[in-house]
């Protein structure tokens, strides 16, 4: 029993690790979100255009939701599809850092 659950550890230890992008990709996911997103939801991401990006602002929807929005945009809104940019993983690893706070 203690190898299964030994295994089951590892494996999810590799797919989280598998989802977090390079470092040198995440500072241009960073530098995306702060310059392109910033452009219509305020270069400090309080809001402008879109709305707030800031934990508090997103509280209400999980990271699946974000990262569907990131993907697709919204239609009816200006906020575009970013999935010709953007990988999936990346996407969720951008809603997951917005609902944390983004890093500098």
């Amino acid at each position: 029993m203690h190898r299964v659950a030994w295994c089951l550890a590892l494996l999810l230890a590799a797919a989280a690790a598998a989802a977090q992008p390079a470092p040198a990709r995440r500072a241009e996911l960073i530098e995306l979100v702060r310059h392109d997103c910033g452009a219509c939801h305020g270069l400090t991401l309080k809001g402008g255009l879109g709305p707030a990006l800031e934990p508090a602002a997103l509280a209400a929807m999980s990271p699946e939701q974000l990262g569907f929005i990131i993907l697709h945009g919204r239609r009816g809104t200006p906020m575009p599809p970013w999935r010709d940019h953007l990988s999936e993983s990346e996407a969720r690893w951008i809603a997951d850092a917005l609902k944390q706070g983004l890093p500098k």
